[in-house]
């Protein structure tokens, strides 16, 4: 990665676990961090605004944030160029629109005015369902966050489609000096039909298998170092990059988005894994 890294600040808690996660980043890639805060942000996660706001009360408001964030940042990585500015526009629209330019966005899971039941903010999903860059949505304990297991994870679907994935997942490994699992689930009729022969079980693991070679070779020739595991396992994809995600720092997933009556929109399984995953997730779209 050789573009500034972006995130975005609310002053809440999982905004500031984000700002530590890509402070870490930037400066493990040598590259700025860009800390951005939209002033609408609050109204945007279920506060309603009232008639009565001081504009200037929220200005001061939004300037402390990023002031804040930007020390922040500066005292927990004083290698980094680190710059912080105020939006005055919705967060998603603003997070998507200067993050076409960066190397990466990322976000908190949640944030002020997320109602407690929430497992994922409205901005974070919307800026991972629009980005043209890859979002890191920060979540998880604090072992994964901060690289104790050592281990990225990264899942693999369709092969020709998933070389912005696999190229960032080896990148993540490399800059963390931590290991890469490259899993991809697939389905047998065969399991749940009886009177499929069992060859056809044997068929769908030889083709996961290739679609998996597929996936990572130019990668592993290109990045020898990086040491990979690949996982073809019949099962859910869901269940097991979820469980996979237990005991990773990292899980990146390829993001193909479909075009909605509300706007893009990511698949069922990368919605449950950004609102599920016991670890950071990363959306990287198909390109």
């Amino acid at each position: 990665m050789d573009k500034p890294l972006i995130v975005g600040v609310d002053g809440s808690d999982p905004s500031l676990l984000a700002l530590d996660w890509a402070v870490d980043k930037a400066a493990a890639y040598g590259v700025p961090l860009r800390v951005v805060h939209a002033s609408r942000w609050e109204w945007y996660e279920g506060h309603t605004p009232s008639f009565d706001i001081n504009r200037s009360s929220v200005q001061v408001l939004s300037e402390h944030i990023v002031a804040s964030a930007v020390e922040r940042a500066r005292s927990r990585a004083p290698s980094v160029q680190v710059t912080g500015e105020v939006l005055p526009e919705d967060p998603s629209y603003a997070l998507v629109r200067v993050g076409a330019e960066a190397g990466a966005v990322v976000v908190g899971s949640r944030g002020h005015g997320e109602l407690a039941e929430l497992l994922l903010g409205s901005v974070s999903l919307s800026v991972a369902s629009r980005s043209t860059v890859p979002v890191v949505v920060v979540r998880g304990e604090a072992k994964s966050v901060t690289g104790g297991f050592r281990t990225v994870v990264l899942g693999v679907d369709d092969a020709r489609e998933s070389a912005r994935a696999v190229e960032f997942a080896f990148q993540e490994a490399l800059t963390a000096h931590a290991s890469l699992t490259v899993l991809h689930a697939w389905r047998c009729p065969a399991r749940e039909v009886p009177e499929l022969p069992m060859a056809d079980h044997e068929d769908h693991q030889d083709r996961a298998e290739e679609q998996v070679e597929l996936a990572v070779r130019e990668a592993m020739t290109a990045h020898p170092e990086v040491t990979v595991r690949r996982r073809a396992v019949e099962g859910h994809a869901r269940t097991e990059l979820l469980d996979a995600a237990r005991e990773a720092d990292l899980l990146v997933v390829g993001a193909r988005r479909r075009q909605g009556h509300v706007g893009m929109q990511l698949g069922p399984v990368n919605h449950a894994l950004l609102h599920h995953a016991a670890c950071p997730v990363a959306v990287v779209p198909h390109g």
